[in-house]
């Protein structure tokens, strides 16, 4: 049994991947996707380019294979070698080939390359997390270092595609409540393990990494004959293994009287309240309607503006981009004569993308007296981020007052997040597609939105932006369409029982 840090990395993602992986029949894959397949093309490029840059000596082990790149990394460890790259490690059941390592002391530390950045999480008021997936790659490297007797110490580094070196103290808490990387990877090494020897045998569940994975028709056909509970939105795979025992499928809970395991606020269940499981059960009956109706659970005060904006931005998160500002307009809520405005950045450049944020800054000001409609908070983060790199643009104080209430409405957190719907998430392509709204594409994602920016970017196609350009007005049409369907829907108060 070989236990890598692609493994583990997988594994964290999705604990079935790691049986499917292992078992199922490849007849059931599917192709890798064009944004994987990009993803995989960008990180080989990012990580030549950063060696090409690092301006120190360094061994390049790279071009070697197997035994021999192994026996050269040994042999420049025993050396004493100051850097060392493509290298390779093994020892026992662990097998990790570190982008680089770099002695430090009488030791060595390893250190991944990444196209993403260092951290996760990060919002408005903090800078995120460090990443669980890339902490457990580091830990397994600093294992195979240990167990080697030439660690320098528990630690690694993630040089990420801002160009900054995120050092991951293996055994610091990643929060007050939350384990160590150290602990993450003991336990997925351990559960990866089980899983590989059959004697833990895993479910799939529906989860954000789904839509990228080669197993995803296959697992989800899985889940809806067996009437799984993470179909239903927010209801994740922890949540589903605790009510499993008790609810095993979508029948069982919609079926369920509440009244028999609640009491107050609490209910038997660990992780989830009383207005939790009542929430689920309602979503499994909408699940298993044959003519749902959604419904707001909370009272819901939509806006009234003869005047209405929606809006939607497409950014790349590996080039730190924003590079389409999109808007549909429309007046006295007449969508026949409603207009779509698209504000493109040409290139990757910080030019093109603060021409086009100036543009799309005019646009808004122009419509000053529109109530502009988005998303989640994404476009506000964005607008903030934008502001600071571009502070002629606009002030601090004019973003706040553009997502200020009265001024805009987030779709998702003011509406949605208090309503009930018969779909296996919120997104608003599911939401959209409930209410019989298409997209151009067959398979519409902002993943997929990047990638057509990549190939942009590359080739300067015509085509492959207007395909870009269409995707974001379908997307603003799609929040158009929401807004039209919330107006009609009633207030249901949730029952227990």
């Amino acid at each position: 049994m070989t236990v890598s840090a692609s493994l583990l990395f997988s594994h964290l993602c999705c604990p079935h991947r790691t049986s499917m992986d292992a078992f199922a029949s490849p007849s059931l894959r599917e192709p890798v996707s064009p944004f994987i397949s990009m993803l995989w093309e960008r990180g080989s490029l990012y990580e030549s380019e950063v060696v090409g840059q690092l301006g120190v000596p360094f061994l390049d082990l790279s071009v070697s294979k197997g035994d021999e790149k192994e026996a050269k990394t040994r042999g420049a460890i025993a050396r004493g070698d100051t850097l060392i790259y493509g290298g390779r490690l093994s020892i026992d059941e662990l097998v990790g080939e570190p982008d680089l390592l770099r002695r430090e002391g009488a030791g060595y530390v390893s250190i991944d390359i990444k196209s993403g950045g260092g951290t996760e999480g990060g919002d408005d008021d903090d800078d995120g997390k460090l990443k669980k997936t890339y902490g457990v790659q580091l830990a397994l490297y600093t294992d195979i270092l240990e167990r080697l007797g030439v660690s320098a110490g528990r630690y690694g580094y993630i040089h990420d595609v801002h160009g900054d070196e995120v050092r991951y103290d293996l055994d610091a808490p990643l929060g007050p409540r939350s384990s160590s990387i150290a602990e993450i990877y003991r336990d997925a090494k351990f559960q990866a393990e089980r899983v590989l020897s059959g004697e833990l045998k895993t479910l799939p569940a529906a989860c954000s990494v789904c839509g990228l994975c080669v197993w995803r028709s296959s697992c989800l056909k899985d889940m809806r004959t067996a009437g799984d509970l993470s179909l239903l939105p927010r209801l994740g795979r922890t949540t589903r293994d605790t009510l499993m025992p008790t609810f095993p499928t979508l029948k069982a809970l919609a079926s369920a009287d509440l009244s028999a395991f609640l009491g107050g606020e609490k209910s038997p269940f660990p992780g989830v309240s009383a207005e939790s499981l009542a929430r689920f059960k309602v979503r499994a009956q909408l699940a298993l309607d044959p003519n749902p109706k959604p419904f707001f659970r909370e009272p819901v005060d939509l806006p009234t503006n003869r005047f209405e904006v929606f809006f939607d931005i497409e950014d790349d998160p590996l080039r730190d981009v924003v590079y389409l500002h999109g808007f549909v307009v429309r007046r006295d809520g007449d969508s026949a004569t409603e207009q779509f405005v698209a504000v493109f950045a040409e290139d990757a450049t910080e030019a093109a993308e603060r021409g086009a944020f100036a543009a799309a800054w005019a646009f808004l000001s122009q419509h000053a007296d529109h109530m502009v409609y988005y998303y989640s908070k994404h476009e506000r983060t964005k607008y903030r981020q934008l502001q600071e790199k571009y502070p002629e643009v606009c002030s601090a104080a004019d973003v706040e007052a553009l997502f200020s209430p009265g001024r805009s409405f987030d779709l998702y957190y003011d509406a949605v997040f208090n309503s009930e719907w018969p779909t296996m998430d919120w997104s608003i392509k599911s939401l959209a597609k409930f209410l019989k709204f298409r997209w151009r594409h067959a398979d519409p994602s902002g993943a997929a939105s990047i990638e057509w920016f990549d190939q942009w970017v590359r080739t300067n196609d015509p085509t492959i932006k207007q395909r870009i350009i269409d995707y974001n007005e379908d997307d603003c049409r799609a929040m158009r369409v929401l807004v039209d369907a919330m107006r009609e829907m009633e207030f249901e108060t949730l029952s227990n029982e």
